[in-house]
């Protein structure tokens, strides 16, 4: 029986699954569940059918803040509205944390408000020396529902602008990111997502300044992403993964 306390974390007009526990902790504006039935769209991406934006809210650690002892990293992702629609949460090993750093390989599990895993990312582990070349690029394998590979997110070698290519599930590319050859802890930064050919903007991954403290004394960050409402709801997925890649490769504070 689901108890007052987990009705009250669930979004409005929409009861909590039996026997889950209150998750995130406090209680929370969730977006409203969808209620239609979209035809091909894996379980819990239906919200993704419905906003063209999505912003990305790392947790601060208290722990990480007054130690420097380096934990896992927590994301709450929200539409425009400041409703909660995930909470993201990293899986890695903790000596690995410590002497990896931002170049660690993780998992990350995107949940809903009934703690339903609806994404599942895995990043393998990768040398950032380049002088071992393209066995260096970076990648995300992005999974929906987990254990169903629905995309990827692969770094494209280059000698001067950061390039990643969106991939679908059968390894094509749908998408392009381009990023900056030089940014500043003190601004915006942003990576611009492409069309395949990449002649044609059609999004945005955005790092957001966050303020004086949160970026000179963590490294807690927040992003926004855009993308087409029109886009397939699966890409829409992938760039969520892309962006927790930028994330790590360029603004996790380095050991």
């Amino acid at each position: 029986m689901a108890t007052e306390k987990d009705r009250l974390l669930a979004p409005s007009g929409q009861p909590s699954a039996p026997g889950a526990a209150p998750y995130p902790p406090v209680a929370q504006n969730w977006m409203p569940v969808p209620q239609t039935t979209i035809p091909g769209c894996p379980p819990g991406l239906e919200y993704l059918t419905q906003i063209d934006q999505l912003l990305v809210h790392q947790q601060v650690e208290v722990i990480e803040l007054v130690t420097g002892w380096e934990t896992e990293n927590k994301y709450r992702i929200r539409n425009t509205l400041g409703q909660d629609i995930y909470f993201a949460t990293e899986r890695s090993n903790c000596c690995v944390r410590q002497w990896c750093g931002p170049i660690r390989p993780f998992a990350m599990s995107i949940t809903d408000y009934t703690q339903r895993e609806v994404i599942h990312l895995d990043r393998p582990c990768r040398c950032s020396n380049p002088l071992f070349g393209f066995c260096c690029l970076q990648e995300v394998e992005v999974q929906s529902p987990p254990g169903n590979v629905i995309g990827s997110v692969k770094q494209d070698f280059s000698c001067w602008l950061p390039m990643y290519s969106i991939l679908d599930a059968n390894g094509d590319t749908v998408l392009r990111i381009q990023g900056p050859c030089c940014y500043s802890k003190c601004c915006e930064v942003e990576f611009e997502v492409l069309s395949a050919d990449g002649t044609t903007l059609v999004g945005k991954i955005t790092k957001q300044w966050s303020g004086m403290a949160k970026e000179f004394f963590t490294d807690a960050d927040n992003f926004g992403i855009q993308f087409p409402m029109d886009l397939d709801v699966k890409m829409k997925a992938v760039m969520l993964g892309a962006c927790f890649l930028i994330d790590f490769m360029f603004f996790e504070r380095k050991k």
